[in-house]
């Protein structure tokens, strides 16, 4: 029981060593740069500032500013249309890149 496990020793075929592939990145593993969490950030950041102005116009508050589309007539493939929500997807995001650092 105290004595170390024996190593598993594998031949060579005709004395070649076997071929070795470099590791590839997992489809999975998404990598962000530093440009495109910049980028995020100021869309982000831009859109928070719409949102402001919108509910500011809606208020009466302002009668310039951003001007909110809606269609006359809605398109019905577009009926199960559910929008994301920014926020909690980076921060699911976020909490991924968490967990698979430690």
């Amino acid at each position: 029981p105290d004595s170390p496990a024996q190593k598993l020793v594998f031949n060579r075929v005709n004395g070649r060593r076997p071929q070795v592939l470099p590791q590839q990145v997992s489809a999975t593993e998404e990598c962000y740069t530093l440009a495109h969490e910049e980028n995020v950030r100021f869309i982000y950041e831009a859109w928070q500032q719409v949102e402001q102005q919108l509910d500011g116009s809606r208020n009466g508050e302002s009668t310039c500013g951003p001007v909110q589309y809606v269609e006359k007539t809605p398109n019905p493939g577009l009926k199960n249309f559910v929008p994301i929500d920014l926020e909690e997807w980076w921060a699911q995001q976020f909490l991924a890149k968490i967990e698979n650092c430690s």
